[in-house]
């Protein structure tokens, strides 16, 4: 036996002497050095009490758990785990399986997606159906043959679309362990904002967000800038894809077309020769650029200026992707030319984009003194390099990050430094975050608590404290659009304002205490929670009690006694739930109510396509909480108070 212990011992001694030898060859990476200290003791702050106000401005909602976690790996830790963003997520990836729009291109969007008057397009061109069904007063039969050349074609309704879309930012914002990340692309959508009330827009705006924003949320603001602005979104929704100017080599190949034209006889009614329709110069995304993306109102440029970009940015529009919508003259000229000449010939294309040449102004062109001529697509990278790196666009986007993280009215030494970093760094977005969070205004009092949540907000961060299973998204898209922002559809390029104004009011108050209640009432479908666990499945012997608890469990490191205080009378209240249901009546709607109705049914009413889509008045909810009504209608008034509403 004891000669058998000692062979082991012998044979295992090489086998460790070389694993040692083997060992110091191979390189065990060390976690990043954290350079930089959170200076949150100075402003009297406990570890925890500043991962709750870290967790509030930087991820959808604020669960105990998260603050524990967060203080036990250490602030700094956390906040630059999150902006690599590399956290596990399988679990919400396998919720967003199902949604197959969302890893498709755009242009398979457009074939599976495509909207009403597009399917009737290729349904008359395949001979489905006629122009004379089209006048028919009898639509039985035309919408039947519509229907089934839907089927024929697999031709999905593009409601489908959109209604994935806003699943899957629901589903992220409740579920991924990439919390800053979530945050901040909804942050930038929201400042590079288009809007699916644009028609033709609308198809492009899935992989806008998720090719164009998405990567870029925490990189160099010069690559959201060129991003977004080859995205085929935002050029059909700021009309930059029309834009032509003036172009000496293509003008002169018109007038030999014409020529030929004319020499062939080819005219039109009236006897003239024809001509291809010139569509000209478009400033609408030149302006929003340096306005709402760059410079900001104030930042120093003139109409010439606006005028002068524009020109620059001529010719940069979509590759096409089928023969529709306008794109059949692009195809045609590619197709002439052949894909493998394009560079030759001056054309960039890259994905949807398209720089075509022949639509670009080539004479020469200002803007904030500096001169662009000659480099066709260049220029247009120059231009938009130039302001994206610009002294005002440093101290703009400087203080819209500082408004939304910040509070309200950060001041002006808090952005001076902000900026300061910006033109250090050529816009480092992540370096001009870690310069606002190791400031001290960041955990300063005036900053505390100081955010108020936005309906969206406001919604997930209930449903992750809850620690809700959503199983039907779209409800509470439902809801979040009787709080006042219809997501996505917000019409003007400016985005949603970020201030607490925008959001409150007596209506806006009512339809949260409602949805609170609703939520905590498991009146939501397709929604569910457990509250018994949240509480380690101690019951409450009272609704004073159950106040105390849970309030601690909502709304945690926060002074509660005023909360507290305020709350009381009302769980104390039996006649709480019809108070707010009398007041929700008087409530008017705080936004359109009709979410994305039957597109097709729409179009074929032909008496109605017209007309306003008519505002559906807010329904009040019917408080019916079942075995456990008084800890449901506590958690609902927590969940509906001002305090929860705050971040």
């Amino acid at each position: 036996m004891q000669k058998v212990v000692l062979k082991k011992v012998y044979w295992s001694f090489p086998v460790i002497l070389l694993g040692i030898i083997l060992g110091s060859f191979v390189h065990v990476p060390k976690p990043p050095e954290i350079k930089y200290k959170f200076p949150y003791a100075k402003a009297g702050l406990t570890k925890e009490q500043a991962a709750a106000h870290l967790l509030s401005r930087f991820s959808f909602g604020v669960r105990q758990e998260d603050i524990a976690a967060v203080a036990k790996m250490g602030l700094e830790n956390w906040f630059e785990s999150q902006i690599e963003g590399k956290q596990n997520d399988d679990p919400l990836f396998e919720k967003l399986k199902t949604y197959d729009a969302l890893t498709m291109t755009n242009a398979q969007i457009v074939a599976n997606f495509p909207d009403f008057n597009q399917i009737r397009k290729r349904a008359v061109k395949d001979g489905a159906i006629s122009k004379e069904d089209l006048k028919a007063e009898d639509k039985k039969d035309y919408r039947k043959a519509i229907q089934d050349y839907k089927t024929k074609n697999n031709i999905r309704d593009e409601q489908e679309l959109f209604r994935q879309f806003i699943n899957q930012k629901i589903l992220r914002a409740t579920y991924s362990n990439n919390q800053l990340r979530e945050v901040l692309t909804d942050f930038w959508f929201n400042h590079f904002n288009v809007s699916i009330t644009k028609k033709n827009c609308a198809p492009y705006i899935p992989v806008y967000e998720r090719d164009a924003i998405r990567p870029n949320v925490t990189g160099k603001f010069e690559n959201l800038v060129l991003a977004t602005a080859k995205s085929p979104a935002m050029l059909l929704y700021l009309d930059n894809f029309v834009s032509m100017g003036t172009n000496e080599e293509m003008a002169a190949l018109a007038e030999r077309r014409q020529a030929r034209l004319a020499k062939k006889g080819d005219t039109n009614n009236n006897g003239k020769i024809k001509k291809n329709p010139e569509r000209g110069l478009n400033e609408n995304f030149a302006r929003e650029v340096m306005e709402l993306h760059t410079l900001g109102v104030d930042g120093g440029y003139t109409q010439q200026d606006v005028t002068e970009a524009a020109r620059v940015l001529t010719g940069w529009t979509i590759y096409p992707m089928n023969e529709e919508g306008g794109y059949a003259q692009v195809k045609k000229i590619i197709d002439q030319i052949g894909e493998e000449n394009l560079a030759k010939r001056g054309f960039i294309h890259e994905g949807d984009f398209l720089f075509a040449i022949n639509r670009h102004d080539t004479k020469p062109k200002t803007v904030l003194g500096k001169t662009y001529q000659g480099e066709g697509y260049g220029e247009g990278v120059a231009l938009l390099k130039m302001l994206a790196n610009h002294t005002s666009t440093a101290k703009f986007i400087c203080t819209k990050i500082a408004t939304r993280f910040v509070n309200d009215k950060p001041s002006a030494n808090l952005i001076q430094k902000m900026a300061q970093t910006f033109l250090a760094t050529n816009g480092d977005i992540k370096m001009v975050l870690i310069t606002m969070v190791t400031e001290n205004e960041f955990w300063a009092k005036e900053a505390l608590r100081e955010k108020t949540k936005s309906p969206f907000e406001y919604a997930i961060s209930s449903l992750r404290v809850l620690h809700a299973e959503v199983g039907l998204p779209f409800q509470i898209n439902n809801w979040i659009t009787k709080m006042g922002q219809k997501m996505y559809f917000y019409q003007a390029p400016t985005g949603f304002p970020d201030k607490a104004q925008y959001w409150i009011n007596t209506g806006s108050l009512l339809n949260r205490m409602n949805f609170g209640l609703a939520l905590a009432g498991k009146r939501i479908p397709g929604v569910q929670f457990d509250l018994a666990a949240l509480n380690q499945h101690h019951e409450p012997e009272s609704a004073e009690e159950a106040l105390q608890q849970y309030a601690r469990i909502l709304i945690p490191e926060r002074d509660l006694t005023g909360t507290i205080k305020r709350l009381t009378p009302l769980v104390k209240d039996p006649s709480i739930g019809t108070k707010i249901n009398e007041a929700a009546k008087q409530a008017s709607p705080a936004a359109d109510m009709e979410m994305m109705g039957n597109e097709e049914d729409k179009m074929m009413e032909t008496k109605k396509r017209k007309e306003k889509p008519k505002l559906q008045k807010m329904e009040a909810v019917t408080l019916n909480f079942g075995d456990n009504s008084m800890l449901a209608q506590v958690v609902g008034i927590i969940v509906g108070s001002p305090e929860f509403q705050r971040k």
